[in-house]
């Protein structure tokens, strides 16, 4: 009987793996616990930075929690290159840091909550505005600066993104929701960066032709390819490396292939 319900635990486990839902004790905060957590973003509440402990841990963890698969697909070093991932391409989205700075460039992710350059980004052609709202960028993602993606997120995680784009800078919860939120989904033609990052992508014939190759490379195009792929090196793109590089290397796992997007073409070019 012992053998029998052993055997029944181990498929179970099994299963839950398979499927991307995380199997007893293997959840996101096993990888990101609070430790990990505050030595990545080690300078996140220092004066001149978002302060208040405004992206906390307990926050991450809630939003994270709320979305199936995330941290929890794949083997570990799928799911530890995953988290590496998302959390380098925010840090860069939110960085304070200077090529001098203590600890390091890459130790000064989530400073900023809201974008440095302000401004309205309201697009009413796509979508609607509310009179008075701004929707620049705002929380890890810097939410895409258009009023249509606060539309589209907030439809997704449940809060008002049209009426109250401020929210995002407001409760630390929906603020991840929001990265996280932009992280798993895909935006055709474009892939989600979670399924580039677990292996659940297979790039199509005209990905491969534009030289689209999986990798952490393909989440910068997923993210900023316009601006910043296709062209051989630039500093933007090498700040999200180094991002990636220190999580990984925190994380212990290796960096995996394609970390850069030199080559790749941008979506829609």
């Amino acid at each position: 009987m012992a053998k029998v319900r052993m055997w029944v635990y181990s498929v179970i486990v099994v299963a839950l793996v398979v499927l991307g839902t995380p199997a007893f004790g293997q959840g996101t905060a096993s990888i990101i616990t609070e430790n990990v957590f505050n030595q990545m973003l080690k300078h996140r509440n220092d004066a001149g930075c978002a302060g208040n402990n405004f992206y906390n841990y307990n926050a991450f963890i809630a939003a994270a929690n709320a979305f199936n698969g995330f941290g929890t697909t794949g083997d570990l070093a799928a799911r530890k290159r995953d988290l590496a991932a998302f959390f380098a391409q925010t840090s860069h989205e939110t960085t304070g840091g200077w090529a001098t700075a203590p600890d390091g460039p890459y130790a000064w992710g989530y400073c900023f909550l809201t974008e440095k350059a302000g401004g309205d980004h309201c697009n009413s052609q796509q979508a609607p505005c509310a009179a008075g709202k701004q929707y620049y960028g705002r929380g890890p993602i810097q939410l895409s600066c258009k009023n249509y993606n606060y539309i589209a997120a907030g439809k997704a995680i449940g809060f008002d993104g049209l009426n109250d784009p401020d929210i995002v800078a407001r409760d630390p919860t929906i603020s991840f929701k929001t990265a996280i939120w932009f992280w798993m989904t895909a935006q055709s033609p474009k892939p989600s960066s979670h399924d580039v990052m677990t292996g659940r992508w297979t790039p199509s014939g005209s990905d491969n032709a534009a030289g689209r190759v999986a990798g952490y490379g393909m989440t910068t195009n997923i993210i900023n390819g316009g601006l910043e792929c296709g062209s051989g090196s630039n500093a933007k793109m090498e700040d999200r490396i180094g991002f990636f590089k220190r999580y990984c290397d925190l994380l212990g796992v290796s960096y995996g292939p394609n970390l850069d997007c030199y080559n790749q073409k941008p979506y829609g070019n």
